[in-house]
């Protein structure tokens, strides 16, 4: 690198691309294309604009990424997000059936909603559902005390709903109506 790296908040770093991946790409003076695809020199311009950034601390966030949410094309010259945009992309995902059992975790504040209407997308074009209990509780610590649903997604598969599986292994589905809804209220184990 430049002799920088240190200096680099890769944490800080990431969300900010994220953001603008999934959410604004106009922030940094960029588009994407139909498939959500960014060119990478000028998502490194962008960004560079704004904080200390290059190709090198770039890889290093694609590769370090314990969500994987960025991925690269084969020759490494566009990049995209995963999933959870709120910009209309087309992720060119094919619809597949799910696991029988999916989790959704999220803070327990929107619980009495969640109960009422069930998981809806709000600005994301899907909902986010992961097939590891203990991911959906980190999931839903992120923003308070966490609450963990069950998700029948495969009755709801057989009952028409469509799934996708994004590139790093986060199911998605347009809604998840309560009636296919468990909360969990065992707690979680070492090793869950």
């Amino acid at each position: 690198m430049n002799g920088q790296e240190g200096k680099v908040d890769y944490k800080r770093t990431s969300k900010f691309m994220s953001y603008i991946l999934r959410h604004k790409p106009d922030v940094i003076g960029i588009e994407l294309d139909r498939y959500g695809w960014a060119d990478v020199e000028e998502l490194i311009r962008g960004i560079a604009k704004t904080r200390m950034f290059n190709r090198d601390i770039l890889e290093e966030i694609v590769r370090t990424d314990e969500k994987q949410r960025y991925a690269f094309n084969e020759d490494k010259t566009r990049i995209r997000a995963s999933q959870g945009h709120s910009i209309p992309v087309d992720l060119q995902l094919e619809a597949i059936e799910p696991p029988e059992i999916l989790w959704h975790g999220t803070a327990k504040r929107f619980e009495a909603s969640i109960d009422q209407t069930g998981l809806n997308r709000g600005v994301r074009m899907y909902v986010h559902l992961s097939s590891d209990r203990q991911m959906a509780r980190r999931v839903g610590e992120r923003h308070g005390k966490a609450i963990v649903y069950r998700v029948k997604s495969g009755k709801m598969y057989r009952d028409g709903f469509r799934f996708y599986r994004s590139a790093n292994g986060v199911w998605m589905t347009l809604m998840v109506p309560a009636a296919y809804l468990e909360k969990e209220t065992e707690p979680l184990k070492d090793g869950e």
